[in-house]
């Protein structure tokens, strides 16, 4: 999809600014983009990591796959130039919830390395963290709790990830995370060990 420049426009510069933004929440904003198959776990995993999160008196929210498409991108379909446009638009999403101060966490299957990097190029270094739910496929299409690989399978669900269509793993994650064989806790237990060791929340309970 075209990515047209508007014209006419100018930046208006905030009086409350990012950091004071931080400073009042306690915490530093980042983007967590969990990415993986369907059915490997992303949803489940960056909604406990909220709820961790949100115990700990942080400010988060989560832009969720499903979710975003019955609203923001509910115009578009799931050929590979949708795809694409689909990450466009939430990396622009989260580069705004960022500049709020907010932790904001993605679950989206994002199969293409290049849409990835395209939304990490938006973001300073170091504020984006790509978190790879890694899990086989054999395992996910096993789940299957929407029945999607089973449409896949039957021909009724084209260019679907890991099917018809291909998922390119993260060559450079910043943490994976193998949940055929971690059960939830730890699975987040992992992402906030992560979080703390990159200074973005404190190291005791309250953020």
């Amino acid at each position: 999809m075209e990515n047209k420049q508007s014209s006419n426009i100018r930046w208006h510069h905030a009086t409350v600014t990012r950091s004071r933004r931080q400073l009042l929440n306690g915490h530093s904003s980042v983007v967590l983009w969990f990415t993986g198959l369907s059915g490997s776990g992303k949803s489940s995993m960056a909604h406990a990591v909220e709820e961790r999160l949100y115990q700990m008196n942080c400010r988060t929210f989560v832009l969720d796959g499903d979710n975003v498409r019955h609203g923001l991108c509910g115009d578009l379909g799931f050929s590979e130039a949708d795809r694409s446009e689909n990450i466009r638009r939430i990396g622009e999403t989260a580069k705004l919830f960022v500049e709020a101060g907010i932790i904001v966490l993605t679950a989206f299957i994002s199969p293409f390395r290049g849409d990835r990097q395209r939304v990490r190029s938006l973001m300073p270094h170091g504020e984006f963290v790509e978190i790879y739910v890694r899990c086989p496929l054999e395992i996910c299409e096993g789940r299957d709790v929407k029945g999607l690989y089973k449409r896949a399978r039957a021909g009724l669900i084209k260019d679907f990830t890991g099917i018809s269509s291909p998922y390119e793993e993260p060559e450079v994650a910043e943490l994976t995370v193998d949940t055929h064989l971690l059960d939830i806790d730890q699975s987040v237990d992992a992402v906030i060990r992560l979080l703390r060791n990159r200074g973005i929340i404190a190291n005791q309970d309250d953020c």
